[in-house]
Order: C-alpha cells, then sequence, then structure tokens
C-alpha cells in the first residue's frame, strides 16, 4: 500500500530551477560525444530525452519556449541546419506537454512506447526538414528514436533519484 502512495507522488518531487537547467546541460554535453561509422545512426538525442523527461514531469516549468531556445542552441553548438533542432524540440514539447498525465499514468515500459511516438515524431520533423534541404531523407537516422526511447527507463531512475530529497544530509 505505500509503495502505490509514493509511487503516485513520485510526480510531486520538488525540482529546482538550478537542477532542470544543470540536467539539460548535461544533455547538452552528451550530444557532443563522438560517434563514428553505423554508431552515428544509433546516436542518440539525449537532449531530446531529458526535454521530454521535464515536459512530461514538471510541465509549468519546462515548456515550448525553453525547447525552442535550447533548439537553438543545439542548432548553432552542432553546426547544423539553423531552426532543425528547434522546430523538432519544439514539438517534442507541445507532445509532451499536452500527453504528460496520460504518460504518467502507465508504467515506466508503457511510458516508454509514448515516448518512442513522441521522438518518432520529432525524428520525422528532422527527415522533413533534411529532404526539404537535401532532397533525400537517410532512413537509418530513424533508429535514433528507438535507442532513445530504450533510454527513457534508466533517465527516469536516474533523474527521480536526484530528485529524491535524502533523509541525511551527508547520504549520496
Amino acid at each position: 500500500m505505500s509503495y502505490e502512495l509514493a509511487r503516485d507522488r513520485e510526480f510531486m518531487l520538488p525540482a529546482s530551477g538550478v537542477f532542470i537547467a544543470l540536467s539539460l546541460c548535461v544533455a547538452v554535453l552528451l550530444e557532443w560525444l563522438p560517434w563514428h561509422g553505423w554508431l552515428l545512426a544509433l546516436r542518440p538525442d539525449f537532449v531530446a530525452l531529458v526535454l521530454l523527461y521535464w515536459c512530461t514531469h514538471k510541465p509549468h516549468r519546462v515548456g515550448i519556449g525553453i525547447a525552442w531556445m535550447l533548439g537553438i542552441f543545439v542548432d548553432v553548438a552542432d553546426a547544423s541546419l539553423f531552426g532543425q533542432h528547434a522546430l523538432a524540440y519544439t514539438v517534442l514539447a507541445f507532445g509532451g506537454i499536452v500527453l504528460h498525465r496520460r504518460v504518467q499514468m502507465f508504467s515506466l515500459r508503457e511510458q516508454a512506447i509514448h515516448v518512442f511516438g513522441l521522438l518518432l515524431a520529432s525524428y520525422v520533423v528532422y527527415a522533413v526538414v533534411h529532404w526539404q534541404v537535401r532532397g533525400y531523407i537517410a532512413w537509418e537516422f530513424f533508429f535514433g528514436a528507438l535507442t532513445s526511447a530504450l533510454l527513457w527507463i534508466p533517465l527516469t531512475f536516474l533523474l527521480q533519484a536526484l530528485r529524491r530529497p535524502r533523509r541525511d544530509p551527508n547520504e549520496l
């Protein structure tokens, strides 16, 4: 009984603005990891994943405006087409905010399926922009949505563990 109560109140854990910003900065740093060859097609979008986490868990703190600004920053940092990530992250944030109650209603495995659909929608935006600019779509690019969705469960455990209040101030 107490487990269900604790699970139901998991969304009420506090999250400071500094912690949210720090987690998004770490996601940007993870985005800069060097990927080569066939691993490049499997590269998860860490920024999109952390952004979606905050849009589904704290939609009143992280919204479409933050997603757009973060996308512009990632476009500049990645030297990609200006606005490509901003548009995709905006679509992702909109979906995360609209579906945040539905996503939290399910277990983590079922949440990963919803997250896969939302990430797939943002990857479709990447593909459409790529098609408009270069004239073709690289289909292996969609594997990144799958690897990102597979990371949803560990990311959720990690961020919730870091948000959980400590009983002892010296506890890690």
